[in-house]
């Protein structure tokens, strides 16, 4: 894992359109000029980013491998921790394995169209 610069902008992007089907360049333009982006590299190629392992903040992933990455190398999570689908089992488990705990249970709710991603994710409360 290392910080994310603006070169990565178009690999985190199109990872994002992958998983998501659409891209939040904005908000990761943002979170590089404040320095608080992270990528995961893997043989070369980037796996996985975040605005910032936080409540405000969002992750993406090929894998949860690439997630738990991001997680794990966090320095801390601001802004009262992070949202994690619970559906994503593996995650949830290896996070409580790994000393962190649930404070708060909540549920994603959507009126319309909605489409499940297609990776590994940290939802923001943001946009």
């Amino acid at each position: 894992m290392r910080r994310a610069g603006t070169a990565d902008l178009a690999a985190c992007n199109a990872l994002c359109q992958r998983v998501h089907g659409h891209h939040r360049g904005g908000e990761l333009d943002d979170a590089i000029t404040a320095g608080r982006a992270c990528v995961v590299e893997h043989l070369g190629k980037i796996t996985a980013y975040a605005t910032d392992v936080a409540f405000f903040g969002h992750a993406v992933a090929e894998t949860n491998q690439g997630l738990k990455a991001l997680i794990g190398a966090a320095p801390g999570f601001t802004g009262g921790g992070f949202l994690l689908p619970t559906r994503n089992g593996d995650v949830f488990r290896w996070c409580l394995e790994s000393g962190l705990r649930l404070v708060y249970q909540m549920n994603l709710m959507t009126i319309g169209l909605y489409n499940e991603p297609d990776g590994a994710y940290l939802p923001s409360v943001l946009y």
